[in-house]
């Protein structure tokens, strides 16, 4: 089976680390390059986080880029509370062995969608700036890419705010721009993601796997899992991790076609992604929203990626 090509935009903290695990050995796609963009933590961060993962995970011959250090419009908004001074819960990897190359995250998504000429997959699991840079710089672009999978939004609440998830809050223009663009757009948000949840002792069943890789993505979710904690949760949710098997394998997730735009005034609800599953008075339906999934299906296959490590 020939395997698309996968863009991963990402601004690597706890769980994007996981998610670059899980992205060396997907079923239907392959990790071509990786962009990077400010927001758990600042984009020097990120980067770094980004090739020290790609070298723990044996995959130092993906390119990186670095991305947008702040959002469009608005203050830097990160996480640091959530992952740590360094966005790895503090955790210490060897200095990376390479530099990100010297293109810019926005160029980088458009070449990437020229070369493969509409079959790049982009998935986005932090704050949307680089992809509404390559947007508005390249007006062809939505016409160059198979689909826009995003970890971002809620049909229902937030997380930072009472209505806003992190990753459209810390940039909504940019998040409007994508949901509109005109590109099919999947948005993995808080309704699927906190289902998609792993316990404690199910973060100690990948770390006995054994190997490294295993042993760190159960210690870097260390901190998210004692944040969860303070709030009373079962276990902590694979927000980015989830997105990206979503993109490899949709078969055991609801998804519902939807109309979704971003508050971008509101001075409550800054940040909201307005979603229309249900209502008299349609949105005209320009995203797909990923409601719900099969857990024991994700755990599973989460499990079947991470021993792959020790083979």
């Amino acid at each position: 089976m020939n395997k698309l090509p996968m863009l991963l935009d990402c601004d690597t903290g706890v769980d994007d680390a996981v998610a670059i695990l899980l992205s060396k050995y997907l079923n239907t796609l392959e990790l071509v390059a990786v962009t990077t963009v400010a927001g758990n933590v600042e984009v020097e961060h990120t980067t770094r986080n980004t090739l020290q993962v790609l070298e723990l995970a044996d995959m130092g011959h993906i390119r990186v880029y670095m991305g947008a250090a702040k959002p469009l419009l608005g203050e830097t908004v990160t996480a640091h509370h959530v992952h740590g001074q360094n966005g790895l819960n503090d955790m210490v990897l060897p200095k990376p062995r390479r530099e990100p190359e010297a293109m810019p995250a926005w160029d980088a998504i458009y070449e990437y969608a020229k070369k493969y000429n509409g079959e790049l997959v982009v998935v986005a699991v932090g704050p949307l700036t680089n992809l509404a840079l390559a947007l508005a710089k390249y007006k062809e672009l939505p016409q160059l890419l198979k689909r826009i999978v995003i970890m971002g939004g809620a049909a229902v609440g937030g997380n930072v705010t009472p209505s806003a998830e992190f990753n459209v809050y810390a940039d909504p223009e940019a998040a409007d721009m994508v949901l509109t663009c005109g590109a099919p757009v999947y948005m993995c948000g808080l309704d699927v993601t906190m289902r998609a949840y792993f316990t404690a002792e199910e973060l100690d069943e990948i770390a006995a796997l054994g190997s490294k890789q295993a042993v760190f993505a159960r210690d870097v979710m260390q901190s998210i899992l004692r944040f969860y904690r303070t709030y009373k949760l079962g276990g902590v949710a694979f927000h980015d991790p989830v997105t990206v098997l979503y993109a490899d394998d949709d078969s055991y997730f609801q998804t519902e076609h939807a109309g979704v735009r971003v508050e971008t005034k509101g001075r409550l609800t800054r940040g909201k992604t307005v979603t229309d599953l249900y209502s008299d008075k349609q949105m005209e339906h320009n995203a797909y929203v990923v409601t719900n999934l099969d857990r024991d299906i994700f755990k599973r296959r989460v499990f079947e990626i991470m021993a792959k490590y020790g083979e």
